[in-house]
């Protein structure tokens, strides 16, 4: 039988209470003679992080011609249309809910504008109080410590009295979306409702990616910005890529990777994706034959439409003989990057090995 001490934590945990009311609540119990033999369940219910994040839901693209790059992805990966949201495509990956959002209108700035987390039993209210306890302030700007909440209405693809999308700015000004684990992009009061029958690629692709595999940041202060997504979102460090911190998202293999580069800070500097039957030689023989430049090893692309492989070494948390690394740009020269299933940042030829491992550089991170 449940304790009233059973369900308060429950409480807690579905946020029904929120940490202040848990506490206070906690304080009554134990004055009133409520044993705390449960506390093993205390302290995982207070160790729980404000906003446990499940995975990646989905990044969001400007493109410089969306029909030619919706043309150009969907050739390469044979991605179907999941929704859409007015001139905004919904590329669904693998079974969904993730996906790729391919902007509506020619930008002249193309870019990753933004990727977004799912969380369980999202509660948008919930969530903006949460960010304005961690210094994010509910102002409907879209800066740097600054949310906003959009509701996307049925011209927009959402639900006729409005999706809710939370959008807040992190330190460095990169925009962070939040919505429910079941947000596919669609209509429904969270987002959930997309087409039954996903509208197929007019080609089947070249490449098959599953899901997300990480997210690479360029920020001005490294430490600051680990503080801030472990303070919001409890992502725990299990490896080091030299001096660049893999803070892994939920319980699988994804994960963020916060390089400090000042000059450059505020920008998402490219995706990377799970692909099947990873093999650079293969990869490359499919980019090339789909128009890519293939450099072979090297250090970055200088334009668009061009592959290379880094061969990350052991300074740098990959294998002795270096971890492979394929990455290529777009048609914009969105930078873009391929691993196997298995890649978790880590080491091994596949840099499938994470855990926890020191940071070889001595810095704290």
């Amino acid at each position: 039988m449940k304790t009233k001490i059973d369900d308060l934590i429950h409480a807690y945990q579905s946020k029904q209470v929120n940490r202040r009311k848990f506490l206070s609540s906690l304080a009554v119990l134990a004055a009133s003679g409520y044993g705390l033999g449960g506390s093993n369940k205390i302290l995982a219910a207070e160790n729980s992080p404000p906003i446990p994040v499940a995975a990646f839901n989905h990044m969001t693209m400007s493109v410089s011609d969306p029909a030619a790059s919706l043309e150009w992805y969907q050739g390469l990966f044979g991605l179907p249309i999941a929704a859409r949201q007015a001139n905004t495509i919904v590329l669904q990956l693998g079974d969904g809910p993730q996906f790729i959002a391919i902007g509506g209108g020619a930008s002249d700035n193309p870019r990753i504008t933004h990727y977004c987390f799912s969380v369980d039993d999202f509660d948008d209210a919930e969530a903006i109080r949460i960010l304005e306890e961690h210094g994010v302030a509910n102002s409907g700007g879209a800066g740097a410590m600054e949310s906003r909440i959009r509701m996307r209405g049925a011209d927009f693809g959402g639900h006729a009295d409005g999706t809710p999308e939370l959008y807040f700015g992190d330190p460095d000004g990169i925009m962070v979306q939040l919505q429910d684990s079941t947000y596919c992009g669609g209509e429904g009061l969270i987002g959930e409702i997309c087409l039954s029958e996903p509208e197929p690629a007019p080609v089947e692709g070249l490449l098959s990616i599953r899901e997300f595999n990480h997210f690479t940041l360029f920020v001005e202060d490294q430490q600051r910005a680990v503080a801030f997504y472990q303070g919001l979102f409890g992502l725990p460090i299990d490896t080091y890529q030299g001096a660049m911190p893999v803070l892994r998202v939920g319980n699988g293999r994804e994960f963020l990777a916060l390089a400090e580069v000042p000059p450059l800070a505020g920008r998402i500097h490219h995706a990377s994706f799970n692909v099947d039957d990873f093999d650079v030689d293969r990869i490359f023989s499919v980019l090339e034959d789909y128009g890519l430049e293939v450099l072979g090893e090297a250090g970055g692309a200088s334009g668009p439409l061009q592959a290379y492989v880094t061969m990350r070494g052991a300074d740098r948390g990959g294998a002795p003989d270096g971890t492979p690394e394929v990455y290529f740009t777009d048609p914009d020269g969105i930078l873009l990057q391929l691993q196997d299933a298995s890649y978790c940042g880590g080491a091994g030829y596949l840099g499938e090995v994470c855990g926890t491992v020191a940071n070889p550089t001595g810095r704290n991170a």
